[in-house]
Order: C-alpha cells, then sequence, then structure tokens
C-alpha cells in the first residue's frame, strides 16, 4: 500500500493502512514554507522536514519504544529562544540530513531508530516552491492573482484555481521525482490519495512528471480519499465532487477505481457517484469519521473501507 500526501491528512491515511499491512509507503510533500520547516529549509536549504516527521510518527513501531519516540519526535519547544517552536524530530532530520546528505537514507535510518512499520519516502529529494492562480481578490472577481508558497495558499482568502510547482533552484524548472517513490508506486497493490490539503498536499504529486506518469501506468488500485470538512482557504466551499473535478483539471489522464467519503460528509450523493465516474471509478460512502471529533477520520473506519474498495467488496458500496 501507498499512501501519497502530506501533513495530518497523510497521517490519518498511515493510521488507518497501518491496521491493514506492514508494508505501508508514505510518499510525502516537501514544499512546506512555513513554521519549524519553512525557518529549517531557509536557514540550511533542506527539504522541510515537518511532514516527514508526521508520516514517521505515524507508522512508529507500537511497542513501547515506538510510542515513546513517536512522543519525542513530535514534541515542540517552548519557551522564546532560537529553539522555540522547533519539533524535536525536525531538528533530528535536520542534523541527519547535514551528516548523510540522502534524504531518502536519512529517513531509513530514523525509521529503524523508531521501529517503523513501513518506508518513509519524500515526493523529490529537494524542496519545492509552489505557486496557486488566484481568484477573488482583486476588485475584478473573476481576475487572477499569483500567490507564492505553500502557506500562503493554504491561507488565501481568495479561491484556487489552479497551482503550480518549481524545483528550488531559482530557473523554475519542473521537479524531479524521488526514483524510490516512483517505483514504490509502480510496484504498489493499492495507491491512496488524500484526504488532505486539497492543493498543497494531495495535488502536488501529480504535478511532478515521472509520480504523475507512474500514477497513470501502474497496476495498483487507484484509491482517493475526500476530506470530510472543506478547508478554510484552500477549498472553502467546495462540494466533494469538486475535489475530484481539481484533480482531473491538474491530471486530465489521470483514471481511478474507487472513492471513499462519509457518508455525512456528501449532500448530494448523485453527483458524487456521476463525478467518480467521470474518473472511472465507483464512490464508496461509508462512516469513516468520528464520532466524538466529526472533523477527523476514524482510523479502524477508515482502515475497513479502504479495504472494501481494495477488495471490490460489493457489499460495503452505496
Amino acid at each position: 500500500m501507498v499512501a501519497l500526501g502530506g501533513g495530518h491528512g497523510l497521517q490519518a491515511t498511515l493510521s488507518a493502512l497501518r491496521r491493514v499491512t506492514d508494508d505501508v509507503t508514505a510518499v510525502v510533500t516537501v514544499a512546506d514554507d512555513g513554521g519549524s520547516s519553512g525557518r529549517l529549509r531557509r536557514e540550511l536549504g533542506m527539504l522541510p522536514p515537518g511532514d516527514l516527521r508526521k508520516a514517521l510518527a505515524a507508522l512508529a513501531g507500537a511497542d513501547d519504544d515506538g510510542r515513546m519516540w513517536a512522543e519525542l519526535v513530535e514534541h515542540r519547544f517552548g519557551g522564546a529562544g532560537a529553539l522555540a517552536g522547533h519539533a524535536v524530530g525536525n531538528l533530528l532530520l535536520a542534523g541527519l540530513l547535514d551528516v548523510l546528505g540522502d534524504p531518502v537514507a536519512v529517513l531509513d535510518r530514523v525509521s529503524a531508530l523508531m521501529g517503523v512499520r513501513g518506508r518513509v519516502l519524500p515526493m523529490c529529494t529537494e524542496p519545492l516552491d509552489m505557486e496557486a492562480e488566484v481568484v477573488g481578490i482583486d476588485r475584478d472577481p473573476d481576475a487572477r492573482s499569483t500567490i507564492r508558497g505553500q502557506v500562503a495558499i493554504a491561507s488565501t482568502p481568495g479561491r484556487v484555481k489552479r497551482i503550480h510547482l518549481y524545483a528550488t533552484n531559482g530557473e523554475r524548472k519542473k521537479p524531479t521525482a524521488c526514483p524510490e517513490a516512483v517505483r514504490a508506486v509502480h510496484e504498489a497493490d493499492a495507491v491512496v490519495l488524500g484526504p488532505g490539503s486539497w492543493f498543497t498536499s494531495v495535488l502536488p504529486h501529480v504535478l511532478v512528471p515521472e509520480l504523475h506518469d507512474a500514477l497513470l501506468a501502474t497496476g495498483a488500485r487507484r484509491v482517493v480519499v475526500l476530506n470530510l470538512v472543506p478547508q478554510p482557504g484552500e477549498t472553502a466551499g467546495f462540494s466533494p465532487e469538486q475535489h475530484l473535478d481539481v484533480l482531473s483539471q491538474h491530471a486530465p489522464g489521470l483514471r481511478v477505481e474507487s472513492v471513499l467519503a462519509d457518508t455525512d460528509s456528501v449532500p448530494t450523493p448523485d453527483r458524487l457517484h456521476a463525478a467518480a465516474e467521470e474518473m472511472g471509478a465507483r464512490a464508496l460512502l461509508d462512516r469513516i469519521a468520528l464520532h466524538e471529533q466529526p472533523g477527523r477520520h476514524d482510523p479502524a473506519a477508515l482502515a475497513a473501507s479502504l479495504m472494501a474498495a481494495c477488495e471490490r467488496r460489493t457489499d460495503r458500496w452505496r
């Protein structure tokens, strides 16, 4: 099972997939430019470690040592000094990157330390820059403005229409995928896209040419997991089917087999079924949100729905 994404959305997927198999690979976005990750990226020129750290914590061993490591790497320093706001895991990854230089080797070393079940890989081995075409922030409501940077895009008051991804080398070149990530997609039994920040965590994967081509060519069952609620800024006001429309616009040739959504998050199921069919998929509506926290996925329920989608169990389809 290969999961593509970043941040808390990818953590939700990994928390579900680890209940299904130990053979899980996380392919993580590397365009973050805010918080601790942004500071380390600017000061050291390194990959932003935050989303990679979250994926490692999600797959950490289930024993006492694994839980201790997961808690430690997620711990943030307080106070007002130079370390304030930095996560311990970010500094650990930064130090190892400075020593070893190879992000894949670093992640494999930390995975062994934490007893990670599976593997964590960066989408690309160099940090990426993100731009978005946005409407609704100019006097002319149809005028497109350009916003640069993942944090700025995620918090824009406008409506994101399209994103672009570039290698951070000043030449605006297309990014080059991590070869191990491309291989993982090709060799997967199932590939999961989403949930997560749609424009800044999910869609970037289809904008990396080698990953895009691997997603089209893989023999894996491709599954899209939709968000439980629209995200303020990026997808405010989006219906579930609009998420699929945006995915198709950024990757016109992409076909998927299954689309998962929470029953209570889909006000017009017929529209979602129709949008899924346009991508070659069937929509599975299931109860996959936590009862006590409706905005968060229930790992056990999501795991069961993912298995139903991958096994094409028709008894679970609505």
